[in-house]
């Protein structure tokens, strides 16, 4: 038996607040296949999913799901069919879900099929546990025909983070692509990165305008660091060791 979605209150964020904004440059594009502007507006379409799903650091060539891209062209399937494929793709599930845990998955899935951050640490349980009973199809159907996703983006429109930039801010919140990187911390570990390789040697750039010329101090200052000086051989003795009477001249009787 199924276990029901655990309880979790929603915060309130900007995206749960209704906006009064005046449509500009600063605010995201919406793509909607009701109201293609061009004959090229299909592509753009199906660019901006692969851009919301596999986020810009996983936009490769072998990520491309050419059958879904036919049917969304010729208009067997919705936006929302299109989107659940390329979340239940092997490639995506090979390049998000094996790499991370429930919890992170969750909250990356809801990002990018939700268009918001999770509300809290219990949402993540909550849709986590979904994952264990239910699998990963059962958790992106329960995202795909949510209200919330039905009443911001229903059928046609692609996914697009809400909400992200406020007139009455100076900046708008990070992406998501930069807030969840790809690799959880515990996964960057078994791979063992970051870690800094630094061979070479790191040389300064001097502009051709900013050269020193011919007579200038600064061509002196270099020839002086380049003057390496002797060092001491003798080294350093111990005060223990020196025989101070020895050394002291003595008049023989």
């Amino acid at each position: 038996m199924a276990i029901h979605l655990l309880d979790y209150k929603p915060s309130a964020p900007n995206t749960r607040v209704a906006g009064y904004e005046v449509p500009g440059d600063e605010q995201p594009k919406i793509y909607n296949t009701e109201n293609l502007p061009s004959g090229t507006g299909m592509d753009e379409v199906i660019w901006a999913a692969y851009r919301q799903i596999f986020s810009e650091h996983q936009i490769l060539k072998s990520n491309r799901q050419v059958a879904l891209e036919s049917q969304l062209r010729d208009g067997r399937i919705t936006v929302r069919e299109f989107i659940r494929g390329l979340v239940l793709s092997d490639s995506f599930r090979r390049r998000n879900f094996d790499t991370n845990n429930n919890y992170r998955f969750a909250e990356m899935c809801v990002q990018r099929v939700l268009g918001r951050d999770v509300y809290s640490e219990r949402e993540k349980i909550a849709w986590s546990i979904v994952i264990v009973n239910e699998g990963i199809r059962g958790f992106i159907d329960a995202l795909l025909s949510s209200d919330e996703y039905l009443e911001n983006f229903g059928d046609t429109i692609v996914p697009y983070q809400r909400r992200r930039i406020l007139p009455q801010r100076a900046q708008g919140e990070t992406p998501f692509n930069l807030k969840t990187p790809r690799y959880g911390e515990y996964h960057r570990s078994i791979l063992g990165f970051p870690q800094t390789v630094w061979q070479n040697q790191v040389r300064r750039f001097v502009p051709q305008e900013q050269k020193a010329q011919a007579g200038s101090p600064a061509l002196f200052l270099n020839m002086a660091r380049s003057v390496n000086l002797p060092s001491n051989p003798g080294g350093r003795v111990a005060t223990q060791t020196i025989n101070y009477m020895a050394s002291v001249p003595r008049r023989d009787r």
